[in-house]
């Protein structure tokens, strides 16, 4: 008879997508900041980051333990930082912005449209 090597997960289904962010203390180092459970999802991050719950974030990082995956959101959370302050007709917080000019790379192509004569 054939073995099963497959073993139920302990990880309730439904796991949300959790978002980390490291943040750095200067001379006393860098670490990933505690962050409560329910206020973990990019929404919360995202208002922290601006608000200035984070001095001087260096990364964030997603991951949903459910499904067995994680990855580097810099870019994204940069991104989405960066146009929230652009729709508000804000400067990004000083604190942030060493964290956006690094990861915020602006598209800077100009595309040209054809004129089409009807």
């Amino acid at each position: 008879m054939r073995q099963s090597r497959w073993t139920p997960s302990i990880i309730p289904a439904g796991e949300p997508t959790v978002y980390l962010v490291a943040d750095d203390f200067g001379r006393m180092g860098r670490a990933w900041r505690e962050a409560d459970l329910e206020a973990a999802d990019l929404e919360t991050v995202i208002r922290d980051l601006i608000s200035g719950e984070y001095k001087r974030p260096t990364r964030v990082i997603a991951f949903n333990t459910g499904e067995h995956w994680s990855e580097d959101v810099s870019e994204d959370v940069a991104r989405k930082i960066q146009s929230r302050c652009n729709l508000q007709l804000t400067d990004v917080p000083s604190h942030l912005q060493e964290f956006v000019d690094r990861y915020a790379v602006l598209d800077t192509r100009q595309f040209s449209l054809r004129l089409v004569q009807p």
